[in-house]
């Protein structure tokens, strides 16, 4: 769905800690290797077939469903700049130059029409909801532009314990202070808080990215093709470049996290549970992202470095894009992590030989030895001097 790529947000008590994530690891991981790529729900019945496996590893295909857009846009598909990477992880400020706007009024109203509106925007439709509120979309009166407002109850972040000594409100305050320093063009830009201490919700007014996920509308199962996957994967490289310079480790990227815009440029959205610190040392204890996604070193429960977690999370991501499947998949958590940790990569045979040095470069499973951002810059098959689609 287009959006901004913050309905993760809503699941997000799967992260966290407690006997209530623990009794629902099972049941979400037994789901996990039975539904397609970006959560869409297959029959069970067809889940189990043989086909689904090679070489010894579970290899689970998703299939793409396009979903109708509110703006109907015909822009030219982007096509490739010769493999030169753009200024913009040089530049912070090349979208939205201004700063995020702190509102503290909250004024629910209706137009002359009917329709809902929130201070000066319109309500449009509907585009998500989850356990602790909604994404719908809205369009400005002051330029007329369509925003993806997170609509979110305070009281029922309040009440749930994602740490220790922190709260689901806590992730979401850290995700405002995360997004209010981020300005770039492969970053999903914040536009404006609205937070009325007289009411109960809370309000984020974001960038709205009509194209949605990288998959949605790509038709059968399958991958994207190499020369769609190298373009993507380029932007997805700088906006990540962008934020580990900023010392920001996002935490959860895959796919679905990556949107994709009219002009088939990549943004990178949801920011619920990243983290920002202030120096390098970016060594996190808390379990990471969606498990599928997970870098070795992630899945034995100690401290990790977020920066190379990242990156083997941009790995699987590109390798989603290419071969349409994952590299590593289990029945449950514990076997997942197991093939995660021990099993060998899978690629199929007469791929690209600068392809696969790409690919085993970012799924090394020692994150010493793992391919840095600045190497990936600099690769020949991502700068487009070789391969299929060059």
């Amino acid at each position: 769905m287009g959006c901004c790529g913050c309905l993760e947000l809503f699941s997000h008590v799967k992260r966290g800690h407690g006997s209530e994530t623990r009794s629902s690891n099972r049941s979400f991981l037994k789901r996990l290797s039975h539904e397609h790529l970006l959560g869409y729900k297959i029959d069970d019945s067809e889940s189990s077939s043989s086909k689904h496996r090679k070489h010894g590893n579970s290899i689970v295909p998703f299939t793409c469903y396009k979903t109708s857009h509110v703006v109907e846009d015909e822009s030219n598909s982007r096509v490739s700049t010769g493999g030169r990477f753009s200024n913009a992880t040089n530049n912070e400020d090349l979208t939205h130059k201004l700063p995020v706007k702190l509102t503290s009024r909250a004024v629910r109203s209706k137009d002359f029409d009917g329709r809902k509106m929130v201070n000066e925007y319109v309500r449009v439709c509907l585009i998500g909801t989850g356990s602790y509120g909604k994404v719908v979309l809205y369009r400005s009166q002051l330029d007329g532009k369509l925003y993806a407002m997170k609509i979110l109850r305070k009281s029922r972040l309040r009440k749930v314990r994602v740490a220790p000594s922190q709260t689901a409100l806590t992730d979401v305050m850290r995700e405002v202070d995360i997004m209010k320093h981020l300005h770039h063009p492969h970053i999903v830009n914040l536009i404006e808080v609205i937070d009325d201490p007289e009411s109960d919700h809370f309000y984020m007014v974001l960038e709205y990215v009509e194209g949605g996920g990288i998959f949605e509308g790509a038709g059968p199962p399958g991958g994207i093709g190499e020369g769609r996957a190298r373009l993507y994967f380029r932007d997805a490289v700088e906006g990540l470049l962008y934020l580990h310079k900023k010392n920001v480790v996002h935490g959860d990227i895959k796919p679905e996290n990556l949107l994709v815009t009219t002009e088939e440029r990549i943004k990178i959205g949801d920011f619920s549970i990243s983290q920002i610190f202030q120096d390098r040392n970016d060594v996190i204890q808390r379990s990471p992202g969606t498990p599928v996604f997970t870098a070795p070193e992630c899945c034995k429960g100690s401290p990790y470095h977020g920066k190379t977690a990242d990156i083997w999370a941009l790995g699987v991501t590109l390798y989603c894009m290419l071969f349409g499947c994952y590299p590593f998949i289990g029945e449950t958590l514990q076997d997942m992590y197991d093939k995660i940790v021990h099993d060998s990569l899978y690629i199929p045979d007469k791929s690209n030989p600068h392809l696969v040095d790409v690919l085993e470069g970012l799924l090394c499973k020692e994150p010493g030895m793992r391919l840095s951002l600045e190497g990936v810059i600099r690769h020949p098959w991502v700068m487009g001097t070789t391969g299929h689609d060059a």
